[in-house]
């Protein structure tokens, strides 16, 4: 049989094409063939380059609080599981990095850490507000960063001691002195919140700035040198546990926008506000300070690929059985958003209404950077 014959039969060409066209034909086809095979090549190829990279590599998660508070027993978790579901099984190490309301480790991520995959960030994402606000101790650029994601968006609650003497919040309103609330520093929620509450409700409040993490916070309210405080309340229950149980720690006002089924008692901040800019202004903090609040973060620059590989790895973690069992056992929230999720938000607080934020910035007490 001819070539040109056998060609016809194997389908290849029709009865009555030339020669040439056969030998287009031949060519096209094989050309088609390498295309494709490098194609498979180059997408298997990206795996093994990644995990080339981690194998036998350390990611450092660099927490923004003190040892013990909520933050740093959310990242000490991811770290004994996020390892497995990264290319090359890297080590996951916790370093504590507080100060000045986790100013400090943002700034650190933002201008000393390299885009390399290798350091990832675990601060409040209301820490970038503080840029948005103009905060002259900044040092970053908040739009730049890239999030991985969050385990659970921040449900904020405001908290009094059994010592204060306060179980209510028309008990609060009618405080002979001053409630003393512990806070990480300004522009922080812990900050925010009580500057707020003072602001909108006329809740009487005393903020006491210069903690390093919620942990020193509360070894502070049980001693009795400050009445109470505002952070995320999963964390307050799991950090906090002895004292919830016992009623040391009372719930007195909550910092979110709908009442929380686990806390129906506990009135919330946004229906006692009595102005629509009281109220604006409070949807403002609950926007910046609740679905990034426990997010995680990687320095500007990073390449897209590793950047990916990251995320895929943190939302697998979010769904990982030991993970998620270790966190029932510690009572702790995972209710997770994922990084593109993370970044909206954060995207969006540099859209507020310039009048809105002005007032913000004015109660919260941020000084502007000169310009």
């Amino acid at each position: 049989m001819e070539f040109r014959d056998r060609l016809v039969q194997g389908g290849v060409v029709e009865h009555g094409g030339s020669f040439s066209e056969v030998a287009m034909s031949l060519v096209f086809s094989r050309m088609l063939k390498f295309v494709i095979g490098l194609g498979f090549a180059l997408i298997a190829a990206v795996p093994t380059a990644a995990q080339d990279f981690y194998k036998g590599k350390t990611i450092v998660l660099i927490v923004g609080t003190s040892a013990g508070g909520g933050f740093d027993t959310y990242s000490r978790m991811l770290a004994r599981h996020f390892g497995k579901y990264l290319p090359g099984n890297p080590n996951i190490m916790v370093q504590n990095m507080p100060g000045a309301g986790q100013l400090i480790a943002a700034n650190h991520l933002y201008s000393r850490a390299q885009p390399d995959g290798l350091t990832v960030g675990h601060f409040s994402g209301s820490v970038i507000f503080r840029h948005v606000l103009g905060d002259q101790g900044v040092t970053f650029d908040g739009r730049k960063f890239d999030w991985l994601g969050t385990p659970a968006p921040e449900r904020h609650i405001c908290v009094l001691t059994e010592k204060s003497g306060i179980e209510t919040i028309d008990e609060w309103f009618n405080a002979k002195r001053p409630m003393k609330f512990g806070s990480l520093g300004p522009g922080n929620s812990t900050s925010a919140w009580p500057r707020l509450f003072k602001a909108v409700l006329g809740l009487p409040i005393s903020v006491i700035e210069g903690f390093k993490g919620t942990s020193d916070v509360r070894l502070a309210a049980e001693a009795g040198e400050i009445d109470g405080a505002c952070w995320g309340w999963d964390s307050i229950k799991v950090t906090w546990a002895k004292g919830v149980e016992s009623g040391f720690v009372r719930p007195v006002v909550q910092a979110t926008l709908e009442p929380q089924a686990d806390l129906p008692k506990v009135p919330v901040a946004i229906q006692q506000a009595k102005t629509k800019e009281g109220q604006d202004l409070l949807r403002l903090a609950a926007q910046a300070y609740g679905p990034s609040a426990i997010a995680y973060s990687v320095p500007p620059g990073l390449p897209k690929e590793r950047l990916l590989t990251l995320r895929n790895g943190f939302m697998a973690t979010m769904k990982d059985p030991e993970f998620l069992a270790e966190a029932r056992k510690a009572n702790l929230a995972v209710n997770p958003l994922d990084g593109p999720t993370v970044a909206k938000t954060v995207a969006e607080l540099y859209d507020v209404e310039p009048k809105v934020l002005d007032k913000f910035r004015e109660i919260i007490d941020v000084t502007p950077a000169q310009r």
